[in-house]
């Protein structure tokens, strides 16, 4: 897959099912996108044994989840950088696929990352948000206590034609 063709997301969805485990044929939500509904798809798929579901189509439910992270990756990453070739768009993808899981916290896993909910090794990481979200909101009225009036007119800054009172 070196060139730009929809048949690569065939050649995709082909190398991940390999790994199915499945009772009938493996069923393939997708949304109506070009990518997803054209002659070289519907081709590869039937061959592939694949049957594919059109979400908000065919069935009531969508894959928001997966585009919202397509999005994501588009919007945070690759219109953000040259993609002139495949490799650099594998690289691209491979970089936030790493990035995402392992280091973005996300709050549907109340600050936890991907990895930390998918293997159970981020229970902790809500309680340490709120402890330190605790510890941060004390230091802060501790120091804002400790300014006096004076303090806070003399940091006053005047819009132009605007005097601050002395």
């Amino acid at each position: 897959m070196e060139r730009f063709d929809p048949s690569n997301t065939c050649q995709a969805l082909l190398a991940a099912g390999r790994h199915l485990v499945t009772a009938g044929r493996p069923l393939l939500y997708a949304d109506s996108g070009i990518e997803n509904v054209n002659g070289s798809v519907d081709s590869i798929l039937l061959t592939a044994c694949l049957d594919r579901i059109l979400a908000q189509v065919e069935v009531a439910f969508s894959n928001s989840l997966i585009e919202a992270y397509w999005r994501s990756l588009k919007h945070q990453w690759s219109f953000l950088n040259t993609l002139d070739s495949v490799a650099r768009v594998r690289a691209m993808v491979e970089s936030h696929v790493s990035e995402h899981n392992t280091k973005m916290p996300h709050p549907a896993f109340n600050g936890q990352t991907p990895d930390e909910m998918f293997f159970g090794t981020g229970a902790q990481v809500p309680e340490e948000l709120a402890l330190a979200k605790g510890h941060a909101r004390a230091a802060r009225m501790a120091a804002n206590r400790t300014m006096s009036c004076e303090r806070c007119l003399g940091q006053q800054v005047s819009l132009p034609g605007e005097q601050i009172p002395h």
